[in-house]
């Protein structure tokens, strides 16, 4: 099964809550005006969230990636 990495920074988002507007169960509003990634880890050593999901899931991050107007968002294929 094809997996992939989203990376979020949230250092670089900006509040613009694009990414929100697509979905908002995956990128849920947070305290500070910005997003979360629901269900990420932070790895400390690129102070990046990241979240592993498989192909039903690519499409939605996709679009958010896309819509993100500082490109907060990253999504790469890690295994096949």
């Amino acid at each position: 099964m094809v997996k992939y990495k989203v990376e979020f920074d949230k250092e670089l988002c900006i509040g613009a809550l694009a990414c929100n507007a697509i979905s908002p169960d995956i990128w849920p509003r947070s305290d500070d005006g910005k997003v979360d990634l629901a269900n990420a880890k932070l790895n400390k050593k690129t102070n990046k969230f990241e979240l592993i999901i498989d192909e039903a899931d690519l499409e939605i991050n996709k679009e958010s990636a896309e819509v993100c107007p500082v490109e907060a968002i990253t999504i790469t294929k890690i295994e096949d």
